[in-house]
């Protein structure tokens, strides 16, 4: 690299742009000590097995092969449960359930509502299946969920779906707004 030379003239601009300068005794630069920013909390995993809220299992009938479900919960009108069963909430997202275990089950379907009820779903299909290759033709997975369901905080109505939907073999269930999805209108939804 060449030295490049400034004139005079140069030499006097450049004084008068940098200014007043002033040696320095040490070539180690000290940075202000600025305040931290704050810590914030850490996002806490959410167990989705607290949406389940304890009832016990010995009011609830056992369902048959071929028997329908149905429950609405405690503070929602019937015609939610009459608008159900003749589709008028479209379907927004659904599973398979049927062909696993009991356990299996569970953690599956809380996963899916969980999911459902951040995402804004209104409405989904569960498929069971009717349990046909149960032990003493009662079905597993059916009474299962027939109580599980009823036990989860943002299901607010289900019913079987129709026959060219899965019919006994499957659910339509509809799930409470989150909080971020609903509207400050007045108006119930």
């Amino acid at each position: 690299m060449v030295k490049k030379t400034l004139s005079e003239e140069d030499q006097d601009l450049f004084r008068q742009t940098i200014g007043k300068v002033r040696t320095t005794n040490s070539n180690k630069i000290l940075l202000n000590q600025s305040s931290k920013p704050k810590p914030y909390p850490k996002h806490q995993a959410r167990n989705i097995d607290d949406d389940l809220i304890n009832i016990p299992a010995t009011d609830l009938e056992k369902v048959g092969l071929e028997d329908s479900m149905s429950f609405i919960a405690p503070g929602v009108q019937n015609n939610v449960l009459k608008k159900l069963r003749r589709g008028f909430f479209s379907l927004d997202s659904e599973i398979d359930l049927h062909g696993l275990t009991s356990r299996a089950a569970k953690k599956q379907l809380l996963q899916f509502l969980n999911a459902c009820t951040i995402s804004g779903y209104r409405c989904v299909h569960i498929v069971h299946g009717k349990g046909y290759r149960s032990v003493d033709s009662q079905p597993v997975l059916k009474n299962d969920l027939n109580l599980w369901l009823r036990q989860h905080k943002d299901v607010q109505a289900f019913c079987s779906a129709p026959p060219k939907a899965g019919g006994t073999g499957a659910v339509f269930v509809l799930l409470r707004l989150s909080e971020k999805y609903s509207h400050d209108d007045g108006l119930e939804r």
